[in-house]
């Protein structure tokens, strides 16, 4: 009787396959969410993408696996004519294919943003909370203290600590460029990524994370429990006044392209955004068609907390996720705020937008405890550039923008003041 392959040798044959044409996946068995969402003409155009960019696949080289969650994951790098990525496999207890990621791969020359100086900080590892705890990293400058600190709370997606995108990891250019600057940044990885099971609100999937390791800060030596502050991106940034609500103790709120609006409405107007720069792709107008039906959904007065949702970007969601946030306004929950607020946009952001900017300027743009600042050049991830944003450009290596860094640690060297 033959063995089962291990999940390495299945990761590299399916990565074989893919080099030679092969797009309906026989090497690995996808799960019903995967496979819904990626189907075989999907998996196609993500290669050819890959060679269009890259150029010709040459080899598959180093592999990593490791547990993650109750997961296992397989990290293969493979070499490309002009560059290299890593293939993350994600398999579930049934060793189905549960999730599947292609990123670039780490280089040294990207590790570090020139607005960081790695002698000034060090870093330590972490656990934040306990059902589930989750691995995460504390930057703490040098020096005696007691410093400020800093929680940084994820967009939308299983994250790692780092917030990850395509090239870029804005979260940890964040923590080593204000680390530099005095102040500790403490990050995490996203509980939709380490330990998925279990989540069916969106307080289960980010604030409780977040209140935990509000609390760790706190207790932490070198850290000053007066100077702690919150900083929120994309969801991150909308829930980020509902986790200030409940912890009246921190000692301001960063917002960084936060929603003003529901999820929904904010995946509507991408998927609208993206007809324009392809008005003749069919896929992507169904998309948006299935997204307006997704939106009557969730909205309907009938909306049940168990009920299966199904998600029209693939996979699907309980109906407490949204009814959890029915009623939820951001910004007039941070109205209400007794703490210094910052509110960051980039102008170049098509995943939330300057609609979302004017919300919060609104309702904060006359009160004396809030900072509203944009930036012409910054995209959804705070990096620079230029012509119309999309997703592609996540994949070109960038760091946040160090104006970005220094105008986050002037507002906490002010707030220390007040």
């Amino acid at each position: 009787m033959n063995a089962t392959p291990s999940l390495e040798t299945r990761t590299r044959t399916f990565v074989a396959e893919l080099a030679s044409g092969q797009w309906t996946h026989p090497a690995t068995t996808f799960d019903a969410a995967l496979s819904s969402a990626v189907p075989a003409d999907r998996l196609r155009a993500v290669w050819q993408a890959l060679e269009t960019s890259d150029g010709a696949f040459a080899a598959a080289e180093d592999a990593r696996v490791h547990e993650e969650g109750g997961f296992r994951v397989v990290e293969l790098v493979c070499a490309f004519a002009r560059g290299k990525k890593t293939f993350r496999l994600v398999f579930d207890r049934e060793d189905s294919l549960a999730g599947l990621f292609v990123r670039p791969a780490e280089t040294a020359a990207s590790s570090a943003p020139a607005h960081a100086r790695p002698g000034a900080f060090e870093e330590r590892e972490v656990t934040v909370g306990a059902a589930p705890a989750l691995p995460g990293t504390l930057t703490l400058p040098k020096g005696a203290g007691p410093f400020p600190a800093v929680v940084l709370v994820h967009g939308s997606g299983p994250s790692d600590r780092d917030e990850s995108v395509g090239a870029v990891k804005p979260f940890k250019d964040l923590a080593w460029g204000l680390a530099s600057r005095g102040v500790a940044v403490l990050r995490y990885e996203k509980r939709s990524r380490h330990a998925p099971a279990g989540i069916v609100t969106q307080r289960d999937e980010v604030e409780s994370a977040a209140h935990d390791a509000i609390e760790l800060l706190v207790r932490t030596p070198g850290i000053d429990p007066k100077r702690v502050f919150l900083l929120g991106h994309s969801q991150g940034g909308y829930l980020a006044p509902r986790i200030a609500e409940a912890n009246p103790r921190l000692a301001g709120v960063v917002i960084l392209a936060g929603s003003t609006r529901p999820l929904v409405d904010s995946l509507i107007e991408q998927l609208t955004y993206f007809t324009t720069l392809s008005p003749k792709d069919e896929a992507l107008r169904a998309k948006l068609d299935a997204a307006r039906a997704f939106k009557q959904r969730v909205e309907a007065p009938d909306l049940r907390a168990d009920e299966d949702v199904v998600f029209p970007i693939g996979g699907s969601v309980k109906g407490a996720y949204f009814l959890d946030v029915r009623g939820y306004d951001p910004p007039a929950v941070a109205k209400k705020l007794g703490c210094p607020i910052l509110v960051l946009q980039g102008e170049r952001d098509y995943q939330v937008t300057m609609k979302d900017f004017d919300g919060w300027r609104a309702a904060l743009g006359a009160g004396r405890l809030a900072t509203l600042k944009t930036y012409a050049s910054l995209n959804h991830l705070f990096v620079s550039g230029s012509g119309a944003p999309g997703p592609a450009e996540y994949e070109t290596p960038g760091h946040v923008d160090a104006q970005v860094v220094d105008d986050i640690a002037a507002w906490i060297a002010a707030g220390s003041k007040r």
